[in-house]
């Protein structure tokens, strides 16, 4: 259960012509798979959320925290994927430096994480469409627009994962084209979003920066309320110092984008270098974009009246801009395309890679002859996210999508302190400075948002890697190429 995959069998894997990915990605697709993925759900659907739930306009410093805790967990990414520049991520870092079981529970997590992340994406989407066609004088019917009680179906939001699905079953350039005019079309909204909301913003809106504690009541108790203040015993709050944590616990959700960019690594030309730069200039980039605006809208609006589905559109309706209302609106419609189809691209990409080594059926691992991409994979899985997609809300999924994440984070933390011991032997084109310091630092950093996470969140990932647990025993171990090789 803990034998290791070598680097060296990684990468020999990966010239198997029946399960080999095509070689298409420079550093700037990488960049932009990046900033493609990482703006986009965080800006656009959850700063309004977390602002009115829970740390009103301190919600800047959220994003901060989360931002800082991504950056010691992208140093260590950094390092792996120069290293083991080989399809699945966490997953293929994980098989070369703990062990195969270890491996499959952080591929089982991810595939979780990034299927219910990209359904998340394509809620928001759908958000936003509605939005637009509201300010056009137009409606779906109320039965489509999956809005209320009563199990309604999100016709957009599923239309939106099967069509991306088609894109990324048609090849990886494609997919890298059309991300790259998606990504500068959303750049420039959100720099719209940060010079144009300038002149709304209120100072009064500010007041007060941090809100003071509040005891939370409802589904913030119980096992609504985050983990961390069940252990220690003290009553459920919002606002205040511990809003602002809990908040930077949801709203890490919009950094996960660098880890989608490790997915990527046997798919590019010049791994050992472009990978690195891709991971933390997107990174870099998009913090500081995720700060300025959220300090923007926070100062339009009102904390407590901020929309939850279309917050920054609807913070500039409430300010008699409609014009910039509509443009907000198309904008983050547009960029939303890129965020939920660059989550499919990574889900696919790790599902290929453990299905390649057997732990999942080797006939997902077959690639399209003509367009060298996991055609299988992406086909299956496009097909289940669009009906989670249809049928769930934000409010349900985001939570369970972060804990997965900073699980990986963990992961891989350790996964690189362990490589140094046992292969020190290994070239790194990049090497994560500080270590054992850093990971350790990641690892801490990490597991403390884990537990600002609320207790039923945690109760739905122990269920799901439960049931992972259970089919790796019954399928994974028996088939295991790694094992039969042995």
């Amino acid at each position: 259960m803990f034998r290791t995959k070598s680097v060296e069998q990684s990468i020999q894997d990966t010239e198997e012509p029946e399960h080999a990915l095509r070689k298409s990605l420079s550093a700037l697709d990488l960049t932009v798979f990046g900033v493609g993925v990482i703006i986009g759900t965080g800006i656009f659907v959850l700063t309004g959320q977390v602002a009115r739930s829970y740390a009103g306009p301190a919600v800047a410093l959220s994003f901060v925290a989360a931002g800082v805790v991504c950056a010691l967990a992208a140093l260590c990414y950094a390092e792996f994927a120069s290293t083991v520049p080989v399809a699945g991520s966490a997953y293929t870092f994980s098989y070369a430096s703990i062990g195969e079981l270890p491996a499959w529970i952080i591929g089982w997590d991810l595939i979780l994480e990034l299927a219910l992340g990209c359904a998340v994406v394509a809620v928001g989407w759908s958000g936003y469409i509605r939005s637009l066609l509201d300010t056009a004088g137009l409606r779906l019917p109320r039965g489509l627009t999956g809005v209320g009680a009563g199990g309604e179906f999100d016709l957009m939001a599923f239309l939106l994962v099967l069509v991306l699905t088609g894109v990324l079953v048609a090849g990886m350039k494609l997919s890298a084209r059309l991300t790259s005019l998606i990504v500068g079309i959303k750049v420039i909204v959100v720099l719209i979003v940060i010079v144009a909301g300038a002149f709304y913003v209120s100072s009064a809106n500010y007041m007060p920066f941090l809100p003071a504690a509040q005891r939370a009541g409802g589904a913030s108790s119980g096992l609504g309320a985050p983990l961390v203040q069940l252990i220690f015993g003290y009553k459920p709050t919002t606002f205040g110092v511990w809003g602002v944590f809990t908040a930077a616990a949801v709203v890490f959700f919009a950094f996960i984008g660098f880890d989608i960019v490790a997915t990527a690594a046997e798919e590019t030309r010049n791994p050992a270098r472009d990978v690195p730069l891709g991971i933390l200039g997107s990174l870099a980039v998009c913090t500081v974009l995720y700060v300025a605006v959220s300090v923007v809208v926070t100062g339009m609006q009102k904390y407590s009246r901020l929309s939850v589905e279309a917050p920054l559109s609807d913070a500039f309706k409430v300010n008699h801009a409609p014009v910039w209302s509509g443009v907000i609106s198309f904008g983050a419609a547009v960029g939303l395309t890129s965020v939920c189809m660059i989550l499919l691209l990574g889900q696919s990409r790790v599902f290929f890679a453990m299905s390649r080594d057997g732990l999942l059926p080797r006939f997902f691992s077959q690639v399209h002859p003509r367009f060298g991409t996991p055609y299988r994979a992406t086909l299956l899985l496009g097909l289940v996210v669009a009906v989670v997609a249809g049928f769930t809300s934000i409010a349900e999924l985001s939570e369970l999508v972060n804990i997965g994440t900073l699980f990986a984070f963990v992961v891989v933390a350790v996964g690189v302190v362990i490589l140094r011991r046992t292969r020190p032997d290994l070239p790194r084109s990049f090497r994560t400075p500080w270590v054992p310091v850093i990971p350790v630092l990641s690892v801490c950093a990490s597991l403390w948002l884990m537990l600002n996470l609320p207790a039923e969140t945690w109760l739905r990932f122990v269920v799901w890697m439960v049931v992972g647990f259970l089919l790796y025993f019954a399928y994974g171990r028996r088939h295991s190429r790694l094992g039969l090789r042995g």
